[in-house]
């Protein structure tokens, strides 16, 4: 199933103004992407500029008014290609978009510069290579590269050159899970599932869901085919699980509790997953111990469920406090979670450490997480983003004063934390490092 969804996967004077309309159909093709243009108007589109997307809601409709007649002035159709004259708004989706696959060919002119906005974030680079002016800023690198990330870090940069002289089509795929981003310029990979930082908040991951925006900068773009294509739960996670998997190995067979030891009978293997038995608990962990690695899985949350992963656990007592940590599987959703500790919340080492929220999927679909724990230091990716990146061996406050005299263990079991909900957990692979 996973080889095929990967396989498929490789296969934007009166008049007044009106809000745009959420999540407005447009013409679907047989593959699934749906058309953003229609060679007519721009109504899955309005006009916004670079603008930290929370701000958006707080924005008068008379200014709002005012980025629309941008729209007008300086964006239009020429057959089916959009045309931007280099000034006005940013051409922005009505709709937010989450894990996508985004098709789109562009055209531009020297000294041009421009971009992709993606979830209302800069960018995917696009400009003139050939500027000198430039060349400090990595303009002689090429188009592609996710440019408002830091420094050195991975996809600041595009891999390759490969742009197309100056009067050529460019064509552009980007495939994004969380904030994991892979970026194909002319069919080359210049972006290998790099994180794309929040140019917003660089203390926060990338935002779970945003707009599309195609950036004016100075010079005439061409914009053509733009088409997107939302990528399913299932989708998404073979994305994750296929990218860097070398050394990982199953720690479940997918049939039976062969390998775990602990509360072995308050656990079943229901449809491939392993499952807390409804209204039993009590901590199943390996039979093996770990000092530093990283664990992959997918989990299934019931409506308020609640679970954890036991990190370097002792094999007794309660890993919450008698283990590395406990890192929290939690429906965040649930009203009767309304009013826990942030350090309670999914993701979290339970009482020391707050997880950012808002990246788990709808209740019922699979989640991918992967944690890697070196040494003291311990990182949690939900379904593309990292939300958990602590050092605990700095933690030195605590949830009502609870001690953890197990924060500094070096070596453990890996498991599972049951708390009477039938949370599954499936495809449980883990590296040692």
């Amino acid at each position: 199933m996973q080889k095929h969804i990967l396989f498929c996967l490789l296969a934007f004077l009166n008049w007044t103004w009106v809000a745009p309309v959420p999540g407005l159909a447009q013409e679907v093709d047989t593959d699934g992407f749906e058309r953003l243009t229609n060679g007519q108007d721009f109504s899955l589109w309005h006009g916004r500029p670079n603008l930290d997307p929370r701000k958006y809601a707080d924005v008068s409709d008379d200014q709002k008014a005012k980025w629309q007649a941008e729209v007008e002035k300086h964006w239009s159709y020429d057959g089916d290609v959009v045309v931007n004259d280099g000034h006005g708004a940013y051409l922005t989706t009505n709709e937010d978009f989450g894990d996508i696959e985004l098709r789109l060919q562009y055209k531009t002119v020297p000294l041009a510069d421009s971009g992709i906005y993606l979830r209302g974030t800069p960018q995917v680079q696009i400009w003139d290579y050939t500027e000198e002016k430039k060349f400090k800023l990595g303009a002689d690198k090429g188009s592609g590269g996710l440019w408002n990330n830091a420094a050195g870090s991975p996809g600041k940069d595009p891999l390759v050159l490969a742009d197309k002289p100056f009067g050529q089509w460019n064509d552009v795929r980007i495939l994004q899970v969380g904030s994991r981003t892979t970026v194909y310029l002319n069919d080359q990979l210049v972006v290998d599932h790099a994180h794309m930082h929040n140019y917003w908040d660089r203390s926060l991951p990338l935002f779970a869901t945003g707009p599309i925006q195609l950036q004016t900068h100075g010079g005439e773009i061409r914009w053509q085919d733009i088409r997107v294509r939302r990528l399913s739960a299932e989708e998404s996670n073979a994305i994750l699980a296929e990218r860097g998997n070398d050394g990982f190995h199953p720690i479940f067979d997918g049939k039976s509790l062969a390998g775990w030891q602990g509360a072995v009978d308050d656990y079943e293997v229901v449809d491939g997953a392993i499952q807390c038995r409804a209204g039993r608990g009590g901590n199943l962990f390996t039979e093996k111990e770990y000092a530093d690695f990283a664990v992959r899985l997918e989990f299934q949350l019931p409506p308020g469920g609640n679970n954890g992963l036991a990190i370097r656990h002792p094999g007794k007592g309660n890993p919450a406090y008698a283990a590395m940590c406990e890192l929290q599987v939690l429906d965040d959703t649930a009203e009767k979670y309304a009013k826990l500790d942030p350090r309670q919340y999914h993701g979290s080492a339970y009482g020391m450490v707050a997880a950012h929220r808002g990246y788990l999927r709808p209740v019922g679909e699979w989640n991918f997480q992967e944690v890697t724990v070196q040494g003291s230091k311990i990182k949690v990716e939900l379904n593309g983003s990292l939300i958990l990146d602590a050092d605990l061996s700095e933690v030195t406050e605590f949830m009502k004063g609870s001690p953890h005299p197990g924060k500094d263990r070096i070596s453990g079991f890996f498991g599972f934390c049951g708390h009477s909900d039938p949370v599954r957990f499936r495809n449980v692979t883990l590296r040692e490092l």
